[in-house]
C-alpha cells in the first residue's frame, strides 16, 4: 500500500469548484485527514493517515500508550484498507493529495498553480484519480 511521487487528483464529481476546509468541529474523517495533513505536510504516509484517522475517532484516543497504539496498527492493518483514493478530501473537498518520492503526503488544492501544473502533466507525477462518490 502506498504511492510514491503520485497526486490523486479531485474526484470527476467533486461537488466544489475550489477547495473547502472541513468543519473542524466534528471529527469527521475528512475534518480529522484535512487536520493531520495541514498541521504537517510531507510527515505522513498513506498507512499513517489511514491508522490516525481510525484510532482519532475513538473515544478512548487519549488515552492510549505506545504498545496499545501499536497492536491496534496490526490489527487494523491485518485486513486490507481502502486507499486515500476513497478519502473524502478529494471526493468532496477539493483537495488534491500529493504523494512525494517516499510517500509522504500533502495537500493540494484544486485551485492551486501546483495542482493545475501536475494534472496537466508537467512535472513527473503519475495522476490518478479519487474515487466517484456516485456510481453514473
Amino acid at each position: 500500500m502506498g504511492y510514491h511521487r503520485t497526486l490523486i487528483a479531485v474526484a470527476d464529481d467533486c461537488p466544489v469548484d475550489a477547495s473547502v476546509v472541513p468543519d473542524g468541529a466534528k471529527r469527521t474523517v475528512a475534518a480529522v485527514q484535512y487536520a493531520m495533513l495541514a498541521a504537517e505536510p510531507y510527515r505522513l504516509t498513506q498507512e499513517d493517515v489511514l491508522f490516525l484517522t481510525w484510532v482519532h475517532r475513538r473515544p478512548d484516543a487519549e488515552e492510549l500508550d505506545e504498545n496499545e497504539l501499536a497492536a491496534l496498527r496490526d490489527e487494523f492493518f491485518s485486513r486490507s484498507r481502502a486507499c486515500l483514493r476513497a478519502s473524502p478530501l478529494p471526493k468532496r473537498y477539493g483537495f488534491g493529495l500529493l504523494f512525494d518520492d517516499e510517500g509522504r503526503i500533502a495537500l493540494c488544492p484544486m485551485e492551486s498553480a501546483e495542482y493545475r501544473r501536475i494534472v496537466a502533466g508537467g512535472a513527473g507525477y503519475t495522476v490518478v484519480k479519487a474515487m466517484r462518490t456516485s456510481r453514473r
